[in-house]
């Protein structure tokens, strides 16, 4: 799985809210805001969006991500 880019605190916000408000289904509506946001041509928030995708199914996983040096 390919790590998020957080720009910000924002971005866990978003994360945070969307996963408060459609619980196990929040990946998926990030994936539809960053759809709509690509078809709008905005690909600013496209990658925000996609972004806050990645997070969320990380978040969502049991385990560490990454490897231990």
């Amino acid at each position: 799985m390919q790590l998020p880019y957080l720009s910000g605190r924002k971005s866990v916000d978003d994360a945070a809210d969307l996963i408060s408000r459609f619980g196990a289904n929040a990946g998926y509506e990030a994936a539809a805001l960053a759809g709509r946001s690509l078809d709008q041509g905005n690909h600013i928030h496209f990658c925000h969006w996609r972004q806050i995708e990645r997070l969320i199914l990380l978040l969502a996983i049991d385990q560490p991500a990454g490897t231990v040096h």
